[in-house]
This record gives structure tokens, C-alpha cells and sequence, in this order.
């Protein structure tokens, strides 16, 4: 049984203790509202532990209004001794029997409390023991009305109160029965507090942990629907995040154009006939047979397009970008043409999300607008690659996505996952080897590219033409082909060599033909 419990068992008369349970108090706390409501008694207590001025002259004032004029209230106010006050709480007592009036066993509580020291040898010890029944009824009786905090403010004074006759040794001299009560109070419960802080700290840990492997077994459980999920044949689930990772409201911009190729198989494309890629390659760059047949090489034999790193060294204009391009618009890839002079690390490779700027490495990005998983990324003039390292070189970084066994497996810096790029294809066009590192070198196959010849005049001027009529926006069967002497005049000013210089003479004859056909 608690000693708030015990409270039943004290010797009060019924009228006392309907005074205290009911909190008879003056009307006022003086401003403090979280006093409101409180017994008279514990009242006074709260004041004194926040450190309220004129209590005692407060309690005097009450005094005045319910008994005017008492004598013994006008000399506990002069002197505040604790005859005195002892003197005015037994008045008050047989004034409350006479008068029928429970107020004033409340006041006369209230002025033990004030005026008592703390008990020592015996002293008093009556007066004290009567006091702390008062306390202990009158906590017990705001136990579930007032706000927590003042529920422990008061159940350390009153506790205190009754345990001073026995805590002499922790008494502090020249400090009143009040002032002890509050600090023995607190003393009782530091362990008990202690106790409660580490019984939440364990639960609020025990709460994390428990939060932790709910989602380590989400994430286990994510990953082993995906592990038997059946990809159709010819398709690849390029990234894979869980439901939580596509609520994040840090992914959701990054996300918003990305949600149909996550968690989804994408397709692969399937070898085109080669001989026919190898005919059209052909009709376009004559020149370049040996390069065409070494590109093609990787494919044979295979169901879908993935060509290994390649690279196409030779000198400006021989038509070693248009080719690379051409190479995988031939064999149905969608091609992502990357400027090297102007990458970097941190761009092709991903940024991290916790940048505004985050977004995924540039061949996700490819595969992305593609719908499929099979693409050819076209690194343009790799060897003009910065060489500073501020954000990261694009040629480190091009290591992780030319390996086969790390690109299957990159991690993505926003989306911090592992993304299935091995299918990504890999054509770089450069001018010379020399700038280039050995360990990039040694992960493409390289190639010298040929320039064309005047005897290869003939076979590029469709294309040339063709590549002119797009770019007006025309269809190529509105641009007549040359004719003879127009023909002649091309010959006359380009005996081989760059692409990009017969493109120029191309377009000045067309543009010769426009303006005198406008005159007629």
C-alpha cells in the first residue's frame, strides 16, 4: 500500500478532510494558474518551492478576511516566530470546532507549515506528524487532476515533509522545514527518475532496433521478390529499389521521369541481320571496311547488341563521330552522344542526392529515354577530356562503366542503388591515343580510322546529301542528286581527305542551285 494510500488511515475529522479533498484555498494564486485548484495547503507549499514573495503575509491576509481582528494573527505577523505561529494554529483550531468552520483547520495547517522548524530530538513532532497526514490526504486528493509536472513538484515536497523526523543527516542547517522538505524530496527520487529515464532509454533503443529489422527483413523480403521475379527472355531489370526508396520525398523529383524503367524489365534489342548493317555501313563510309568488320565482329554469334569499348582514332574529318553514330542507329540503339571537353566525373557518373542538383549517371539517363537497356553511348574527343580532378576526371570514372563486372553493378550516387548497366555499349572517337591513361587505354579496343579517298567520292555524296536535306528539314527525295557538272565541280575542289571540308562544298553547290533556280 502507498503512503497515499495510508492516507484512509489518519485520524481526521470527516469535516477535515472534506476541506482538504476539496481544496478549500483562497479564490487567488496571485497569477500562478498552474496552482489553480490546488488544496490550501499545498498551495502554500508550491509557492514557497517557486520561490514566491510574501507568502506568509499572503497567509496572514487570509487569516484577516475569515477571523478579523485576531489578536495572535497580528503577532505572528510582527515577530514570525514559532511560538507565535504555533499560538495562532491552535486558535485557529478551536475557533474552527466552535465556529463549525473546516476553513480554518486548513488555515491553521497552512501556519504549522510556515512557522514549524524542522523537527530534532522530538521537538514538534507532533505538529510535524499532523502536518504531513494534511499533505498526504490533500495529495492524494489532486493526484488525477493537476498537470504532471506539479503532480511531481508536489509528491516530492510532501514525501520529503514526512520523511524529515528521520533524514537528520541530510538537514541543512539554517535552511526552514519547507525549504528541507523540497530538497530531501528531490534527493528520494533521483533514483527512482534515473531508473525511468533508463527504462525509456532502453525502450526507445529496443523501439529503433525493432524499427531497424523490420526494415532489413522489408528490404530482404524486396529483394527476394525480385530474385524470383521471371524476367522475360531478351529483358534486364536495370534498377531495383524498394517501396520505401520510391516514397522518398528526396527521390521524388529525381524519380518523376525515371518510375518506368525502375523495377521494371527492360528489353534488350536483338541483332539485326548483319549482312545488311554491314551493306548499309558500306554504302556510306566505303572507306572504312576494315573499321566496319571489326565492329561488327563482337556481334556474331549473339542474340542481342552489346559491342565491347571502342574506340576510333584519326585525324579531324574523316567522319569517325558521324560513324559511331551511325554504327548504332544501324543496329536499332538508341545513341547518347557525351561532348568529353565539357564532362566530368561527377556529372556522367551520377550526382549525390544530397545536392538540389542530383541526378543518375548518363548512361541510366540513356536507358531511360531509350525504354530499353541496350544503348551506345558515343564519347566524343575523349583525349580533350579535362585532365583536372576538381568534380572528378571523366576518364577515371569511365573505368567503373567499361569493366563488365562493376558496370553490372554500379551504384548510383542519387539513387543509391546498384544499377545492371552491362549491357550499355561503349564507342569513343579521339584524334590521337597520347593523353589518354594506360588503364583506360587498356579497357577499349582501338582502332585507326581511316579518311576517305577521291575514288570514294561517289559512294559519300548520297549520304552527304542526305545528311543536308535532314538538316534543312526536308526529305533527301526532295534533293535531287548532283548532276554532271555540278558532280565535276565537287571532284575538281576535293581530292579526299576530310568529310567536313566536302560536306562545305556539297552545300555550296546546293546552295548555288537554290538561288538560280529562284531566278528562274
Amino acid at each position: 500500500m502507498s503512503a497515499a494510500d495510508d492516507a484512509d488511515d489518519f485520524d481526521l475529522p470527516a469535516v477535515e478532510r472534506d476541506d482538504i479533498a476539496t481544496g478549500a484555498a483562497a479564490d487567488s494564486t496571485d497569477g500562478n494558474e498552474r496552482l489553480n485548484g490546488l488544496p490550501r495547503l499545498l498551495r502554500y507549499a508550491m509557492l514557497v518551492n517557486d520561490n514566491a514573495s510574501h507568502v506568509e503575509q499572503r497567509l496572514m491576509a487570509e487569516i484577516d478576511q475569515l477571523c478579523p481582528n485576531l489578536p495572535l494573527n497580528a503577532a505572528w505577523a510582527t515577530a514570525l516566530k514559532v511560538d507565535a505561529g504555533l499560538a495562532l494554529a491552535a486558535e485557529l483550531d478551536h475557533r474552527a470546532v466552535t465556529d463549525d468552520d473546516p476553513k480554518l483547520r486548513g488555515l491553521a495547517d497552512s501556519v504549522r507549515l510556515l512557522s514549524l522548524p524542522v523537527p530534532r530530538g522530538g521537538a514538534f513532532l507532533d505538529d510535524h506528524q499532523r502536518v504531513a497526514k494534511a499533505l498526504l490526504l490533500a495529495f492524494r486528493g489532486i493526484v488525477h487532476k493537476s498537470d504532471e509536472q506539479l503532480r511531481c513538484d508536489v509528491e516530492a515536497f510532501v514525501f520529503g515533509w514526512a520523511a524529515l523526523p528521520a533524514c537528520g543527516h541530510m538537514i541543512i542547517r539554517h535552511k526552514s522545514a519547507v525549504a528541507n522538505a523540497l530538497f530531501i524530496g528531490s534527493r528520494m527520487a533521483e533514483h527512482r527518475i534515473a531508473a525511468a529515464q533508463e527504462a525509456a532509454r532502453r525502450e526507445q533503443e529496443e523501439e529503433e532496433q525493432a524499427r531497424e529489422e523490420a526494415k532489413e527483413k522489408a528490404e530482404i523480403l524486396h529483394q527476394v521478390a525480385f530474385s524470383t521475379e521471371v524476367v522475360p527472355e531478351h529483358h534486364l531489370v536495370v534498377a531495383r529499389l524498394s517501396d520505401e526508396a520510391m516514397k522518398n520525398v528526396k527521390l521524388k523529383e529525381i524519380l518523376g521521369p525515371l518510375k518506368g524503367v525502375i523495377n521494371v524489365p527492360l528489353p534488350l534489342v536483338a541483332v539485326p541481320p548483319l549482312h545488311q548493317v554491314r551493306s548499309t555501313l558500306l554504302s556510306e563510309f566505303p572507306y572504312a571496311s576494315d573499321v566496319i568488320d571489326f565492329a561488327l565482329t563482337d556481334l556474331v554469334g549473339r542474340t542481342t547488341v552489346k559491342l565491347r569499348p571502342l574506340i576510333l582514332v584519326g585525324g579531324f574529318g574523316g567522319g569517325k563521330s558521324r560513324f559511331a553514330r551511325r554504327l548504332g542507329q544501324v543496329l536499332g540503339l538508341n545513341v547518347w552522344c557525351e561532348d568529353s571537353s565539357r564532362a566530368d566525373g561527377a556529372v556522367f557518373g551520377g550526382t549525390d542526392r544530397r545536392w538540389y542538383s542530383a541526378e543518375p549517371c548518363h548512361p541510366f539517363l540513356a536507358i531511360a529515354q531509350a525504354k530499353h537497356a541496350s544503348v551506345l553511348i558515343q564519347l566524343e574527343e575523349l583525349e580533350k577530356a579535362a585532365v583536372r580532378n576538381d568534380y572528378g576526371r571523366l576518364w577515371d570514372c569511365l573505368l567503373g562503366f567499361l569493366e563488365p563486372e562493376t558496370s553490372a553493378r554500379y551504384p548510383d550516387p542519387a539513387l543509391q542503388t546498384n544499377l545492371d548497366l552491362s549491357q550499355v555499349s561503349y564507342v569513343a572517337t579521339a584524334n590521337s591515343l597520347d593523353p589518354l591513361p594506360g588503364a583506360l587505354r587498356d579497357r577499349f579496343r582501338v582502332i585507326q580510322f581511316p579518311k576517305p579517298s577521291a575514288g570514294d567520292l561517289g559512294a559519300l555524296l548520297p549520304a552527304v546529301i542526305a545528311d543536308l536535306a535532314r538538316e534543312r528539314g526536308l526529305d533527301e527525295s526532295w534533293v535531287p542528286p548532283l548532276d554532271g557538272a555540278e558532280h565535276a565541280a565537287v571532284a575538281r575542289n576535293w581530292r579526299g581527305g576530310s568529310v567536313r571540308r566536302l560536306r562545305r562544298i556539297v552545300e555550296a553547290i546546293l546552295r548555288d542551285r537554290d538561288l538560280r533556280a529562284t531566278r528562274n
